[in-house]
């Protein structure tokens, strides 16, 4: 199974612009800016397709931010914020598994994460400033 080719038919379809495609390493850099959503990365790593987003630099470990992104995981739909191993990046992330992936579940993905980014944007603003 061609899961590049599978995974860019529908970036296509839900109209997001890939930004920049690597075949050899399964990697997209897609965005739709009316929906909030800039430099996402999807990457295929059978049996799993991840999709990755970073949201801001930590320049202050601050515990109310950090319970802030915790609680508000609790009401993501799809995927969760969580830190860079290095412990620097504050990013969303969401895997799936690639076998029966399809259209809806790709397109639910990317709808969740753009909700997530319109009703809490102006609170990772704040974070991104701390």
């Amino acid at each position: 199974m061609n899961y590049f080719s599978k995974v860019e038919t529908y970036i296509r379809n839900v109209d997001y612009t890939i930004s920049y495609s690597n075949e050899s390493e399964g990697v997209f850099m897609i965005e739709n800016l009316m929906d909030g959503i800039q430099n996402l990365i999807v990457g295929i790593a059978p049996p799993i397709i991840i999709f990755e987003l970073y949201l801001f630099t930590i320049t202050n470990e601050n515990c109310e931010m950090f319970k802030a992104l915790l609680m508000k995981n609790r009401d993501i739909i799809h995927g969760a914020f969580a830190i860079t191993e290095d412990g620097t990046k504050v990013i969303y992330r969401y895997t799936l598994q690639i076998s029966n992936l399809d259209q809806n579940e790709f397109e639910a993905t990317l709808n969740s994460l753009s909700l997530l980014m319109s009703e809490f944007s102006a609170q990772i603003i704040e974070f991104s400033k701390q």
